[in-house]
C-alpha cells in the first residue's frame, strides 16, 4: 500500500531512520493521535498510516535502526498483515498472551542511554509521563520536542478547512452561557482561574458549535481556554462567519487563531491556576505554560456533564431512532430483495445502500462511523472494513453482520444486526441466540444507583461463557448527542486493575453489544443503544434500569428460539411489537409488510 503520495513504504521508513540518526535518536514511536487525542484523525495527523501503510484506526509504529514494528489489536490483525506485506514492517500482535507490548519490546531492543522520540503533539501529558518513567527506569531518555515523521513527510495534507456552524436551535437544549457558568463553578471549587480543553467533542458541546473537520464526528479543530471573565476559542478564524463570531462575542467567547494557543499559555500571569485533564491534553500544550503557573489536574467537568442527556435530548433521540430504524428496514429489505432475485451484491453495496437510505431521512448529516458489513468469515473481524481491493460477495446463505450508524441533528446512532437471507447451520443459529441472550440479560438489568459498567459487564458475558466462549472487546460504550459515537466517561467492559469505576447515571446512553467470533468462519454481534433510567426505590435505595432506544428488527431467521427461556422470548416479542408500532407509519406498504414478517412473534 502506498497512499497519500507515491513514495514506497520502505523509502519512507528509510527517510525516518535518516532523520533519527541526524538527531541522535535510537527509536521513534509513532502513535495514532493528534493534538486533540481524537479517535478519528484528519489526514494531516495520520503519520502512522503514512509511514506504515496500515490505515486501521488503532495502532502504534515503532522504528529503530534495524527494526520496524506495528502494534495493533485483534480487530485489525488480518488487515494489518495484508497492508504491511512487503513493507519491511513486522506485525506485532497486541494484547495476545506472552506477546510484549511496544514499550517492553523497545526496552528489550535498545541499550542503556538510548534516546526515544515521540512527537509532543500526539501524546498526552499522562502518556508522556508514563513513557518517560518506564524509559528512565531502563536508563533511557525520552524526547518529545521532535516531530520526526513530520520532518520527512513530503506532500503532507493541509489542515482541514470546513466551516464552523451553530447547532440547529430546533435540536438544542441548554445554552453555552449556562454550560460555561457551570464549568466556572467547578473551576472555583478547584481554585482555578483558567480551564484548558483540547478535546473536540467537549468544546463542541460547550459552545454549541459543530463542524466537519474529523471524519464521522461533527466537530472542528480548536482549543478552548475558559477564564473567570470569559473564554478564548482558538480556531482557524476564516472558518467562523462574522455573524457567528458576533454571537460568540455576546456570550463572552473571544476568537484567536488556532496557532496562537502556545503564545497565550506562555503569557499567563504568575498567579494563574490552570485546570486540565492530563489524559486529554498533549504534552506540547502543557510545555507551553508560563513558568510558575499553578496546574490543577482534574477530569474535564464537561465530559461528565454532556454524558447525561436531558429529557428533551432523549425525546429527540427517540425520534431519531425511529428515522434510523426506518432507513435500516428499507435498506435491508432492498438488499434481501435484490440478493434473492439473483443480483450480484457485495459488502460494499451494503454500506452504499444503507448510506443512501439514511441520507433520505430528515435531519441526517453523515454516517457516525464507517459501516462494518462482514459476510461470514469477515464478520469474525470486529472492526472489519471492506475495500474495493478486499471484500466479499454476498450469498443467499449464512450470516451477514452489519454494524452501522448515523449522525442526525437529533442524535447519534450505532446498531449491529445479524441477517440471514438463506439457509444457516444449527451452530450459527445457536451462537446467534447465545449472544442475543447476553444482550437481553444486560438490557433487562436492574441495578443500584452507583453501580458502574464494569460491575455489569459479566451479565452480558454469562450466557456466552456458559457455552465455553468469550469475546475480546467491551460490551458497551457511551454515545454522544450529535457528537462522537464513542463517548466517555462511562463504559461497560471487564474491570481493569486501577481503572476508574464511573457510575451509570440516569440520562447516560450506552451501547449493549456482546459478541462471539469464530475466525475464518463467522462472527456474531447484536447491538442496541440504551439509556439509563430511574427505576424503583426500595428499602435498599434507588435502583436504575435500561430503556432500549434502538428500533430495528432482530432477524429471527438467524436464531434458534428453542434456546430462549420464556422470559427471554417475551422480551424479544415485546421488543418487536414496539419496533413494528414505531416504524410502520414511516414505511410504504411493501416495506411495512417485510417489517411485519421480521417482527412476527416467536
Amino acid at each position: 500500500m502506498r497512499g497519500m503520495n507515491d513514495k514506497p513504504i520502505i523509502t519512507r521508513i528509510k527517510a525516518l531512520r535518516s532523520a533519527m540518526r541526524e538527531h541522535a535518536v535510537q527509536a521513534c514511536i509513532v502513535p495514532s493521535a493528534d493534538p486533540h487525542l481524537s479517535e478519528y484523525l484528519p489526514e494531516h495527523w495520520q503519520a502512522r498510516a503514512w509511514l506504515s501503510g496500515f490505515d486501521g484506526s488503532a495502532g502504534t509504529l515503532v522504528v529503530t535502526d534495524d527494526f520496524a514494528g506495528l502494534w495493533t489489536d485483534s480487530r485489525y490483525f488480518e488487515q494489518a498483515e495484508r497492508q504491511l506485506d512487503g513493507s519491511g514492517i513486522d506485525l506485532m500482535r497486541q494484547r495476545v498472551a506472552h506477546a510484549a507490548e511496544h514499550v517492553d519490546d523497545l526496552i528489550e531492543r535498545l541499550e542503556g542511554q538510548a534516546v526515544v522520540a515521540v512527537s509532543g503533539d500526539c501524546i498526552s501529558l499522562a502518556g508522556a509521563r508514563s513513557l518517560r518513567s518506564r524509559l528512565k527506569a531502563a536508563g533511557m531518555n525520552l524526547r518529545t520536542d521532535l516531530d520526526l515523521p513530520g520532518a520527512v513527510w513530503e506532500q503532507r495534507p493541509a489542515l482541514p478547512h470546513s466551516p464552523v456552524h451553530a447547532q440547529d436551535p430546533a435540536w438544542t437544549t441548554g445554552t453555552r452561557r449556562e454550560r460555561l457558568e457551570h464549568i466556572r463553578t467547578q473551576m472555583t471549587r478547584q481554585g482555578a482561574t483558567h480551564h484548558l480543553l483540547s478535546s473536540l467533542d467537549d468544546i463542541a458541546w460547550i459552545t454549541g458549535l459543530r463542524g466537519s473537520d474529523v471524519t464521522y464526528n461533527p466537530v472542528f479543530l480548536c482549543h478552548l481556554l475558559i477564564d473567570t471573565n470569559g473564554s478564548t476559542l482558538f480556531v482557524d478564524l476564516s472558518k467562523v462567519a462574522p455573524g457567528q463570531a458576533a454571537e460568540l462575542e455576546e456570550d463572552g467567547i473571544r476568537l484567536r487563531d488556532y496557532g496562537d494557543l502556545a503564545q497565550v499559555l506562555g503569557t499567563l500571569p504568575a498567579d494563574a491556576g490552570i485546570m486540565f485533564d492530563p489524559a486529554r491534553v498533549v504534552v506540547d500544550v502543557t510545555d507551553a505554560l508560563a513558568d510558575g503557573v499553578r496546574t490543577i489536574e482534574r477530569a474535564n467537568p464537561s465530559t461528565a456533564m454532556k454524558a447525561i442527556k436531558s429529557d428533551a435530548e432523549i425525546d429527540h433521540i427517540r425520534a431519531t431512532m425511529r428515522e434510523d430504524g426506518a432507513a435500516l428496514v428499507q435498506g435491508m429489505h432492498e438488499i434481501e430483495r435484490r440478493l434473492l432475485a439473483g443480483e450480484a451484491l457485495t459488502e460494499l453495496d451494503v454500506a452504499d445502500i444503507l448510506r443512501e437510505k439514511r441520507s433520505q431521512r430528515p435531519a441526517f448529516v453523515s454516517e457516525s462511523f464507517g459501516t462494518i458489513a462482514g459476510y461470514m468469515a469477515n464478520g469474525a473481524l470486529p472492526h472489519y472494513c471492506a475495500t474495493p481491493e478486499h471484500h466479499a460477495q454476498l450469498k443467499a446463505e449464512g450470516l451477514l453482520l452489519v454494524d452501522s450508524g448515523g449522525q442526525y441533528q437529533g442524535g447519534t446512532t450505532d446498531i449491529t444486526r445479524m441477517w440471514a437471507f438463506g439457509p444457516t447451520t444449527a451452530e450459527q443459529r445457536r451462537d446467534c441466540t447465545v449472544v442475543l441472550k447476553g444482550m437481553i440479560a444486560l438490557s433487562r438489568a436492574r441495578f443500584p444507583a452507583g453501580v458502574s459498567g464494569p460491575q455489569l459487564d459479566a451479565l452480558a458475558r454469562a450466557p456466552i461463557w456458559a457455552e465455553g466462549a468469550e469475546y475480546g472487546h467491551g460490551t458497551g460504550h457511551g454515545v454522544g448527542y450529535f457528537l462522537n459515537v464513542h463517548e466517555g466517561p462511562h463504559s461497560i467492559r471487564p474491570p481493569v486493575a486501577g481503572g476508574a469505576l464511573v457510575a451509570l447515571e440516569p440520562g447516560m446512553i450506552t451501547s449493549i453489544e456482546p459478541g462471539l467470533y469464530k475466525p475464518g468462519r463467522y462472527g456474531i454481534r447484536h447491538e442496541n443503544l440504551a439509556v439509563v433510567r430511574n427505576g424503583t426505590k426500595t428499602e435498599f435505595g434507588c435502583f436504575h434500569r435500561f430503556e432500549t432506544l434502538t428500533l430495528c428488527p432482530i432477524d429471527t431467521r438467524a436464531l434458534d428460539p428453542s434456546l430462549l427461556a420464556p422470559d427471554e422470548r417475551d422480551w424479544l416479542n415485546d421488543y418487536h411489537r414496539t419496533v413494528c408500532a414505531a416504524l410502520s407509519p414511516l414505511l410504504d406498504d411493501v416495506d411495512r409488510a417485510w417489517l411485519k414478517a421480521r417482527c412476527a412473534p416467536v
